[in-house]
């Protein structure tokens, strides 16, 4: 079976026993310790499931069949199909993060230097709050590690600071 027929019969076969369940995706992260968003990437294949989470994944969705789990332990296959972008939810995510993004890029910048956020080593919520209007509002947390981009130098270049380094005292290399 090709790969992204298998996972679309997956994520179908996860996403029926989440709806069976009747809980959110916000009860179901209370119950394991996971963020919200992580319970949906989960649930659609597009994070990895931890030996140590199954059993609290398990406690959370009594349904999940053993095959399920295992499948679910495996590496996801990371995708998107680019109908989403035609969704009005996630084409307005993608709107903000294209209006505000070069103003987001200046600030990290400014304040980490030059590089930037991890989309691996990343966390991510959405929240409900009510607005000073009284009127709901949408909170999303992207929290990722910050990564600077390297100098790319060779073994030579490598060499000759580490020896300037003993030589002053003072750290060349970071």
């Amino acid at each position: 079976m090709e790969a992204a027929s298998l996972k679309a019969r997956i994520v179908s076969e996860l996403q029926a026993v989440k709806r069976r369940s009747g809980k959110t995706y916000g009860q179901i992260a209370d119950e394991t310790g996971l963020t919200n968003v992580y319970v949906a990437q989960l649930l659609r294949r597009q994070a990895q499931l931890k030996p140590s989470t199954a059993p609290l994944l398990r406690a959370a969705l009594p349904a999940l069949t053993d095959d399920l789990l295992l499948e679910m332990k495996q590496p996801p296959l990371r995708s998107y199909d680019p109908n989403l972008i035609q969704d009005p939810t996630v084409y307005r995510l993608n709107e903000a993060v294209m209006h505000f993004g070069e103003s987001i890029k200046e600030i990290i910048n400014e304040d980490f230097g030059d590089g930037i956020m991890s989309a691996i080593d990343f966390y991510c919520s959405v929240d409900k709050v009510k607005g000073v209007d009284g009127k709901d509002r949408v909170v999303l947390t992207f929290d990722g590690k910050y990564l600077p981009h390297t100098e790319q130098v060779t073994e030579h270049m490598v060499s000759r600071l580490k020896k300037q380094e003993q030589q002053d005292g003072k750290p060349k290399l970071s």
